[in-house]
């Protein structure tokens, strides 16, 4: 009778082992990551140089003073670092919208102190390019609209939790929070970089502060229309309560007053009627 193999026992991996690939590891992302911010630095450098994201992967390179192969081993190309770039930017900015919104007194002041910040941050400034919003950034919503989502997800995070708390504390009206934080963020991001909207024959710039007055009706007015709704109904209520007792108890009497005035003429007619000869006869048997 043969005897039965044991099973192999696996030995633990030694504690050495693992904290010296971890230690690489780590000294391994470091370096890439300073790559990274090499290359980054170096487009961010020639975006402000040029005033436009019309520059070569070899010009990046150059600037960074790293090799063509170290540039393709952390990008597919000058796209996807821009894209990088981009993402970068409106990172920062949802920081310090959040940052600064914090200072409101409730949800919905949070909220207006967001929605303006994102305006006056998207706005052109006199005398300085920014290139990569209004050169990338639009050709990548046109190409690329889900880079586009994705880059603005962390601003769409907090406007979605900003709307959520107004809901919850009862200021606002939003089925859908996310989508109706999308629509606010685009509503300030758009009209920020459109011109000016023509009012008779002269152009007039649109403000931060009529931003926000629109954004405001659209998630309060829905509240506003259904307590009026409600306030109305219950007048309408009401009245039809209290109208309705009055309204009958009028006509009763209104009837039998009628009845009662044509009855009255019945007898008042029968009365001349039968007085009339006694009348008649008075003037005759005086005569």
């Amino acid at each position: 009778m043969s005897a039965v193999p044991a099973e192999p026992v696996e030995t633990p991996e030694p504690a050495w082992r693992q904290r010296a690939v971890e230690r690489s590891t780590r000294a391994a992302k470091l370096r890439a990551e300073q790559r990274v911010q090499r290359f980054l630095d170096a487009a961010q450098e020639l975006i402000a140089d040029k005033g436009t994201t019309d520059f070569t992967v070899q010009e990046i390179v150059e600037r960074s003073r790293q090799s063509l192969r170290s540039f393709y081993q952390h990008f597919d190309g000058k796209h996807e670092l821009l894209l990088a770039l981009f993402e970068d930017a409106l990172s920062r900015s949802a920081v310090e919208i959040r940052a600064k919104a914090a200072a409101g007194r409730d949800p919905l002041e949070k909220l207006r102190i967001a929605v303006d910040l994102l305006f006056h941050s998207s706005e052109p400034k006199s005398g300085a390019q920014s290139p990569l919003f209004t050169d990338f950034a639009i050709q990548l919503l046109v190409s690329h609209p889900d880079q586009v989502a994705s880059a603005h997800l962390p601003l769409l995070g907090f406007f979605t939790e900003l709307v959520e708390e107004a809901v919850e504390a009862g200021q606002a009206v939003s089925p859908k929070p996310r989508r109706t934080a999308s629509l606010i963020m685009q509503t300030a991001m758009f009209t920020a970089r459109a011109p000016s909207a023509p009012v008779g024959a002269h152009p007039s710039p649109i403000s931060a502060e009529e931003v926000w007055a629109f954004c405001l009706g659209g998630i309060t007015g829905g509240a506003a229309r259904t307590g009026a709704t409600a306030d109305t109904a219950e007048e309408t209520a009401g009245e039809t309560a209290g109208a309705a007792a009055p309204v009958t108890a009028k006509k009763a009497p209104a009837k039998r007053t009628s009845t009662a005035r044509k009855t009255a003429a019945r007898k008042t007619t029968a009365k001349s009627t039968t007085a009339e000869p006694a009348t008649a006869g008075t003037p005759r048997s005086k005569a």
